[in-house]
């Protein structure tokens, strides 16, 4: 191996260490205790180290939401059943993306309510973005005329559906009943 391929493999380290860290203290303490100072401490780097691999803080949360993504898609696909009927495919699936929201709030956190710099619906989006929303959208297109529209609004109701119900606006316990009406609109919409 080369002094180049070695410098580049330690620089992706570096990266991946600290992305881990910010999210493993967004986890555990929320994301106000991520700065660029905690950061640079948790992992004994300088600050200058961490502004070496990234620009801000918002770079980081961007970085760790990046891999929130490339996390989402699959669970989302895995979630749908063999042999499942569109409406069940639907339900899978936002099923799914609730108990991704709340199995890891931080994280969720970093993909869509801080800001990132990541570009949605865009010519430059993040192909684990794109992948994402296909898998969303894989299991609108049997019930949808329109099946991108749909799929933005799907996730725009499950994402309400999380706002609401992780800042104590909506009864957690009737989560179910609600998955079920969103997938009866959606089943029906053709």
């Amino acid at each position: 191996m080369g002094i180049n391929e070695r410098k580049e493999r330690e620089r992706a380290e570096r990266e991946q260490r600290i992305v881990a860290a910010a999210r493993m203290l967004a986890e555990r303490d929320g994301w106000p205790s991520v700065t660029v100072r905690r950061l640079a401490d948790e992992i004994e780097y300088s600050q200058p180290v961490l502004y070496a691999h990234f620009a801000n803080r918002d770079a980081i949360v961007g970085a760790v939401a990046l891999e929130g993504f490339a996390e989402l898609g699959p669970t989302l696909r895995k979630a749908v059943r063999g042999n499942a009927t569109p409406a069940q495919a639907l339900e899978d699936v936002a099923t799914a993306y609730l108990d991704f929201a709340f199995e890891r709030p931080a994280l969720y956190e970093a993909m869509f309510v801080l800001p990132t710099g990541i570009r949605f619906a865009k010519s430059d989006t993040p192909q684990v973005l794109r992948d994402a929303f296909g898998a969303m959208m894989a299991v609108i297109e049997p019930v949808s005329a329109d099946p991108e529209i749909s799929t933005e609004t799907f996730w725009a109701a499950l994402h309400g559906l999380t706002e609401l119900e992780r800042h104590g606006r909506i009864r957690a316990p009737f989560r179910a009943e609600r998955v079920k009406r969103i997938v009866g609109m959606f089943a029906m919409a053709k």
